[in-house]
């Protein structure tokens, strides 16, 4: 089976910003210098004629270590990953230019909570493409396990020829459930085609476009009964003289709420207090940290505790059957609880939490203007992104899937209720806001009016609240929907 990506690892590299360090080491000593980027790009070349390369990959991703890129978009404004990728392209230019045949070097940088310092993943191959500016998708591919929740996996553009999903070297894909044994490869024949879905290695899976649910069914040969659901829908951007209607029931006048309605703070009564990164990369919202509300003011939904677990890679757990390594707990008299294996305790805020692998949980306080409403601000050790297609507008909230693998709190069994329900009622509209990537900025704008929509800066101090005129959120800035703290990256 041909190799679709190359994907290495490079260490001690002292200083993981410099483009020198990376592409070749000093001097002349070539057996006894480890490999590093433009070795690496040397050995595995796109094509070859007999055992001369005629063509060079183009398309190179970076990972660094998170912490290092935090630095330097704290102190720099991310201006080291921007000269660090400008400063490779260059060097690939000058050391490959007959071998690129016409086609633009692109560089993609960001971080990586797996990696150790000094550690750099590389990711190359066929089947790794980064858009140009301005690029619109020409298909876009969601998965699932069971057929009722579409998670957003990846976006295909016109230029890419391949690319390949789940497995060791693919792209993420939510809910994959075969670990590193298989992939999925999408081969992308033009505008003009539907994209060849085939499986990686073929004789192992069995992969069958279910009519039904307009989507690809594929299983494993092994007797397993796991089951994974690929779907592919053309780009909006694709068929821009399109526009399908939908038509939705209107509630009778006087109509009760649903049952799912969204839970909103109560009045107080009287006496009460309330109080309870890089050339080519896409533009992307991060699930960088939780705002952990104030059960106080739900009174009326009786919930009583919001469990938010971490499992021993320190992401969220949704697993309610699962260990976990630490588990944070808001009551419903507003005090905040850490358990683990060694026991429970009470939290005052600022507080920093050991955690599993050297990490740490460092919960502060909430700026003024939001105390009223949650007890802490949560960052958390295993940040998640998402994609923003350019030119498209995206829409968040509890009833919506484009978003949905950031609502990681949305599993029922997290949150102690007289009545079953996902945490998410909890602040969270079914249509919070919507937001459209432009060329500086993401232009967010308020959905629900009985959304409480916050703006904060980089460095999570209160800006202002968004309420009927849309607002322009610029790089590094975050919004707080819910109980979830989104940062607009570009």
């Amino acid at each position: 089976m041909p190799t679709y990506v190359q994907h290495e690892v490079l260490d001690r590299i002292p200083d993981v910003f410099n483009a020198e360090a990376i592409w070749q080491a000093p001097g002349f000593a070539l057996f006894s210098r480890r490999p590093l980027l433009r070795d690496l790009l040397e050995r595995s070349p796109r094509e070859l004629r007999g055992r001369a390369a005629t063509r060079c990959f183009s398309h190179i991703q970076l990972r660094l270590p998170q912490e290092d890129v935090d630095d330097d978009y704290h102190l720099t404004r991310g201006n080291r990953a921007r000269e660090l990728a400008q400063m490779l392209a260059t060097l690939h230019q000058s050391d490959f230019g007959d071998l690129l045949g016409g086609e633009q070097v692109r560089y993609d940088i960001a971080g990586d909570e797996q990696l150790s310092p000094g550690e750099i993943a590389i990711r190359f191959g066929h089947a790794v493409y980064l858009p140009a500016a301005g690029e619109k998708a020409l298909f876009n591919v969601a998965t699932s396990r069971d057929g009722a929740l579409w998670k957003p996996a990846c976006a295909v553009y016109p230029g890419q020829r391949l690319a390949l999903l789940g497995g060791a070297g693919g792209l993420p894909a939510p809910g994959w459930p075969f670990g590193d044994q298989g992939a999925v490869l999408l081969v992308n024949d033009g505008p003009e085609s539907e994209p060849l879905v085939q499986m990686r290695p073929k004789d192992a899976f069995d992969c069958v476009f279910d009519a039904s649910l307009g989507a690809y069914a594929i299983t494993a040969r092994d007797g397993s009964k796991l089951q994974f659901l690929l779907k592919i829908a053309r780009s909006a951007s694709a068929h821009p003289a399109v526009a399908p209607a939908v038509w939705l029931a209107r509630p009778a006048p006087g109509a009760a709420a649903a049952p799912d309605a969204t839970a909103v703070p109560q009045q107080p009564r009287t006496g009460e207090s309330d109080a309870t990164f890089a050339p080519g990369a896409l533009q992307r919202l991060v699930l960088v940290g939780l705002a952990l509300p104030r059960l106080s003011i739900y009174r009326s939904t009786g919930a009583t505790a919001l469990h938010i677990p971490f499992a021993d890679d320190m992401a969220i757990s949704r697993d309610a059957e699962a260990s976990h390594a630490l588990s944070l707990v808001a009551t419903a008299d507003d005090r905040l609880l850490a358990i683990s294996a060694a026991g429970r305790q009470q939290l005052a805020l600022p507080a920093t939490l050991d955690a599993p692998r050297g990490r740490a949980i460092a919960l502060q306080p909430p700026p003024a203007q939001m105390a009223e409403r949650y007890l802490a601000l949560l960052p958390l050790p295993r940040p998640i992104a998402l994609p923003l297609l350019p030119g498209a507008r995206t829409q968040f909230g509890r009833g919506l899937p484009a978003l949905s693998a950031l609502r990681v709190l949305d599993q029922p069994w997290m949150l102690e209720a007289a009545t079953p329900s996902s945490p998410d009622r909890l602040g969270l509209s079914r249509q919070a806001f919507s937001c459209e990537p432009g060329a500086r900025a993401l232009t967010l704008a308020r959905l629900s009016a009985n959304q409480a929509l916050y703006r904060l800066d980089e460095q999570l101090a209160y800006l202002g609240t968004i309420d009927e005129t849309p607002c322009q959120l610029t790089p590094g800035q975050h919004v707080v929907a819910g109980h979830y703290v989104l940062r607009f990256e570009a």
